[in-house]
């Protein structure tokens, strides 16, 4: 009996630990450094995410055919007309590096024009979820995101509506 009751506790604390984990301890978790991201660009040439070292950017995972990835294409698009040319604790201005889970690239560029994603940085390997950045960022839906500083240093994770741009106004220089 007492080997029962054993068993029993151990296995609810660990449910207990379990789903008590946040997105942001999930790897590469908040205070880590963001893995490159080298992927080729709407113009077919190659872009990394190191290429924005200096502001605050938001990597954001999303694709075409994801309903709610391309409603929160208009928050995104918001904040980055508000706060593109503005000065943060964590970097000079704001950026979005936008990763898609796409296959086609032409509904992929469609997209982009549609959703008025105005910002420069797009890209895709055109390999939905068999893409290795779906590995590399451990997310497993979308729209998925994050914000890293001027040093490539993930500040946030899973900011969505409101919440994305509360956090940058706090994170505004005086």
């Amino acid at each position: 009996m007492k080997t029962a009751l054993k068993i029993f506790l151990s296995i609810s604390l660990l449910s207990v630990f379990a789903f008590t984990q946040t997105l942001n301890d999930i790897k590469p978790a908040v205070g880590e450094m963001a893995p490159e991201i080298s992927m080729v660009g709407i113009n077919g040439q190659p872009l990394k995410l190191s290429s924005l070292r200096g502001k605050v950017v938001l990597v954001d995972f999303w694709a075409s055919w994801c309903r709610t990835c391309r409603i929160e294409n208009n928050t995104y698009a918001q904040a980055y007309s508000k706060y593109k040319n503005r000065q943060f604790k964590d970097g000079d201005g704001f950026e979005i590096f936008s990763v898609s889970l796409d296959t086609d690239p032409t509904i992929w560029k469609k997209a982009i024009i549609n959703d008025r994603m105005t910002w420069a940085n797009h890209v895709s390997d055109f390999k939905k979820w068999d893409s290795q950045i779906v590995t590399t960022y451990n997310f497993k839906y979308l729209p998925h995101n994050l914000v890293i500083d001027k040093n490539g240093k993930i500040l946030a994770k899973g900011l969505f509506g409101k919440n994305l741009e509360d956090f940058l106004v706090t994170r505004l220089a005086d």
